[in-house]
């Protein structure tokens, strides 16, 4: 992506957008995840060709409802995506800060986790739902 891509795409996640870590499965501990869900599936389109990820269809829950949309990234690909485009965020920045900066240091490559590291891990996760409050 160029530099105004970046930017659109920033703003994009700040005003549509969510970042978080999530469990993929039950057992697993939270990963990086950035989602954004909105109406224009032409406009996910065009963030899956730059990013890559999936998008689903979201349930509609009345008939005067409009379709609905949401794409998401996970794991490595949301970290380097939040990577390219921390600068430009402001409401969802400290996020993307923290997870670019210590999710590594405290995830286990192969998941085995001591007490001490997964209690670090958790700290973190406690820090991004804090900020993800209302």
């Amino acid at each position: 992506m160029n530099e105004a891509e970046k930017a659109y795409l920033a703003g994009i996640v700040d005003g549509e957008g969510t970042v978080t870590l999530v469990k993929n499965h039950k057992n697993e501990t939270p990963t990086p995840s950035v989602s954004i869900a909105n109406n224009s599936l032409k406009l996910l389109e065009w963030v899956k060709v730059k990013v890559g990820g999936v998008i689903v269809s979201k349930k509609k829950y009345k008939l005067h409802h409009h379709d609905s949309y949401a794409w998401s990234v996970r794991q490595d690909r949301a970290i380097r995506l939040l990577g390219d485009i921390k600068k430009y965020l402001i409401i969802k920045r400290p996020q993307a800060e923290l997870i670019t900066r210590r999710y590594k240091t405290v995830t286990h490559r192969a998941g085995k986790y001591t007490s001490e590291m997964l209690n670090k891990k958790m700290l973190l996760v406690a820090e991004i739902r804090k900020l993800n409050q209302r």
